[in-house]
C-alpha cells in the first residue's frame, strides 16, 4: 500500500487573500439579530458617557437644542419595557412589506413569476440572450430572494440550450439579480422597505416627512437598464472569454424541455396580461374625473391615494394577476388557495420579521436618546466648514457602505444602521433624503456578488459546480467580479449624470 500525499495549498494573494480575509471576519459577525442587539448595548453606553459629558447640538431646522437622553436611566429602562410592542407594530416598513408580500406571494405560488421568467428567456435568439436574462434579473427583483432560487439555475439552463456555457449563464443571472439588487422597472418590496426606514430616520429632523416607495422609482426604471446593458458588454468582453478558457465537467441532462412553456402556461400568461391591463385600466379611469376620490388634495396625481397607498396597490395587482394565472393552470382550484399561499409565503418572510423587531428597537433607542440626531448635526456642521459638497458626500457614502456590504449583506440591515445618521446629516446640507437612499442603493447593491458572506453566492456556486466540479470561491469570484467593480463605476456615474442633469428621482421627487 502507498501512502498518499497532500499537495501543499497554493498560496493565495492578491485581491483573492483580501477576500478570503473579509469572509473570515464576515464569519465572525453574529446573526443581524444579535449584532442590533450587540449595538444596542454600545448605545446604551454611547448615550450614557455622552448625556454625562453635556452633548449637545443646535438643529439649525427647528432652532431647538438637543441634548443627548441616556438609556442607562429609569426613564430609559421604562422607555425600553413600555413602549417595546409599540416601537414594532408601527416601525414603518413593517407593515409596507407585509402588506405588498401578500399579493406576490399569490403570484409566485401559483408559479406565474417562475413562468414569467422562463417565457423570458426561452425563445430568445442568441445573440440577445445575455441582455435579456440581464434584465429579466431587474424584473425578477420583484420577487425578492425568490429571484435567486429561480433565475440562477434558469440561467444555466437557457444558455446550455442554445449551446453557451451554463456557468456564464448563472453567473449572469447571480450578478444582475445581485449586484443589481436595487435597481428594477418594477416597483419591489425592497422599495417598500427602504423607504420606510428612509421615512424613520427623516422624520429625526422633519417629523411629517414621508418617503414612499415610488420615491427612486424613475431613477431605479433608468439604471435596471443601464446595468443590463454593462452586465451583457462586459459578459461577452470579457467573461464569456474566460469561462470559454476553463474546461467544463458537464454532467447536467437535458434542459431545453424544462424552459419550454406547457400550453396553459401560456394560456394564463395571456389571461394574466389581460387582467393587469383590465385592472390599470381601472384605475386610471377612476383617476380622470377632477373630483376623484383617487386623487389627493387639489386634484393632484402625485399626492394621490393611488401613489401614497401604492403598497396596496401592488398587493392587489399582484393577488389579481396571480390568482388569475393559477385558476388557468390549475394552481388556484378554490378561493380557499388564496390565503393559503399568502400565509405559505408570509413563512417564509418569518426571518425577516424576526430581525424587523431587533431593528425597531434599536431604531427607536436611537432617536429616543438623540446621539443620532447630535452625531447628523455635528457630521453636517464639519462637512459644511471643510467644505465638502453634494458630490463628494455622495462618494463617502459610497465608500462606507460598499465596505459594510461586504460583511453586512442584508440591505434593510445595513439601512437600518447608517441610515439614521447619513439622512438626517445631508438633510442639514439640503440633500433629500430621497437623495441619500438613491446613492445607497448604488452601494446596497454591487458588492452583493462578491462576498462569500451572502448565502446565494454559495448557493450559485453550488450551481457552476455540475458544470465544473473543481469551481471554488476564487472560482466564482474570479467571473464575478469584473462585473460588479464595473457595475459600481457605471452605475455611480449614471447617478451624477441623473443628479447634474436633475431629472425627478420619482413622481414629484426632484433630484434637486
Amino acid at each position: 500500500m502507498t501512502a498518499t500525499t497532500e499537495r501543499p495549498a497554493k498560496p493565495i494573494s492578491g485581491l483573492l487573500a483580501v477576500l478570503v480575509r473579509i469572509e473570515r471576519a464576515g464569519n465572525k459577525l453574529p446573526h443581524p439579530f444579535w449584532l442590533f442587539g450587540v449595538l444596542s448595548v454600545v448605545l446604551a453606553l454611547a448615550s450614557w458617557a455622552l448625556s454625562a459629558a453635556g452633548a449637545s447640538a443646535l438643529n439649525p431646522a427647528t432652532d431647538k437644542t438637543v441634548t443627548v437622553h441616556s438609556l442607562v436611566s429609569g426613564e430609559g429602562l421604562r422607555m425600553m419595557i413600555s413602549d417595546a410592542v409599540t416601537n414594532y407594530a408601527t416601525f414603518p416598513p413593517l407593515g409596507t412589506i407585509l402588506v405588498v408580500m401578500l399579493g406576490v406571494a399569490v403570484a409566485d405560488r401559483s408559479g406565474l413569476l417562475p413562468a414569467m421568467l422562463r417565457a423570458a428567456v426561452a425563445r430568445v435568439p442568441a445573440r440577445w440572450l445575455t441582455f435579456t436574462l440581464a434584465f429579466s434579473a431587474m424584473v425578477a427583483h420583484v420577487a425578492s430572494d425568490a429571484a435567486y432560487v429561480v433565475l440562477v439555475p434558469l440561467g444555466a439552463m437557457a444558455f446550455r440550450a442554445v449551446g453557451r456555457s451554463p456557468m456564464l449563464g448563472a453567473v449572469v443571472a447571480f450578478v444582475s439579480v445581485s449586484a443589481g439588487y436595487d435597481a428594477s422597472p418594477l416597483v419591489t418590496p425592497t422599495d417598500a422597505v427602504l423607504s420606510g426606514l428612509t421615512t424613520a430616520a427623516a422624520q429625526t429632523v422633519d417629523p411629517g416627512y414621508v418617503v414612499t416607495p415610488l420615491s427612486n422609482y424613475f431613477f431605479s426604471l433608468g439604471s435596471s437598464l443601464v446595468l443590463a446593458v454593462v452586465v451583457t458588454v462586459v459578459t461577452e468582453k470579457v467573461i464569456a472569454r474566460r469561462v470559454a478558457a476553463m474546461p467544463e465537467e458537464d454532467d447536467a441532462t437535458e434542459a431545453v424541455e424544462e424552459l419550454t412553456l406547457r400550453d396553459d402556461e401560456r394560456r394564463g400568461l395571456r389571461h394574466a396580461g389581460l387582467a393587469l391591463l383590465l385592472y390599470a385600466g381601472l384605475i386610471v379611469a377612476a383617476m380622470i374625473p377632477s373630483g376623484s376620490p383617487l386623487r389627493g388634495e387639489g386634484g393632484s396625481i402625485v399626492q394621490s391615494p393611488v401613489l401614497t397607498g401604492i403598497a396596496v396597490v401592488l398587493s392587489v395587482a399582484f393577488l389579481i394577476v396571480g390568482a388569475v394565472y393559477g385558476r388557468t393552470v390549475g394552481t388556484v382550484r378554490t378561493g380557499r388557495d388564496i390565503p393559503d399561499h399568502m400565509a405559505k409565503g408570509l413563512r417564509e418572510m418569518a426571518p425577516i420579521l424576526v430581525l424587523f423587531f431587533a431593528i425597531s428597537q434599536f431604531l427607536a433607542y436611537f432617536k429616543w436618546t438623540g446621539v443620532g440626531e447630535v452625531m447628523a448635526i455635528r457630521g453636517a456642521d464639519l462637512l459644511k466648514s471643510a467644505g465638502i459638497t453634494g458630490p463628494v458626500a455622495f462618494l463617502g457614502v459610497l465608500a462606507v457602505c460598499t465596505c459594510i456590504n461586504l460583511l453586512v449583506t442584508s440591505g434593510s440591515a445595513q439601512w437600518a444602521l447608517v441610515g439614521p445618521v447619513f439622512v438626517p446629516m445631508f438633510m442639514l446640507l439640503d440633500i433629500s433624503p430621497e437623495v441619500t437612499q438613491a446613492v445607497y442603493r448604488i452601494a446596497d447593491s454591487c458588492t452583493n456578488a462578491m462576498t462569500p458572506m451572502s448565502a446565494y453566492f454559495v448557493m450559485t456556486l453550488g450551481v457552476i459546480q455540475r458544470y465544473r466540479r473543481s469551481a471554488g470561491i476564487g472560482t466564482l469570484l474570479s467571473l464575478t467580479l469584473p462585473l460588479c467593480l464595473t457595475m459600481l463605476v457605471a452605475w455611480t456615474l449614471f447617478f451624477y449624470a441623473w443628479w447634474a442633469l436633475g431629472i425627478p428621482l420619482g413622481p414629484g421627487v426632484p433630484v434637486r
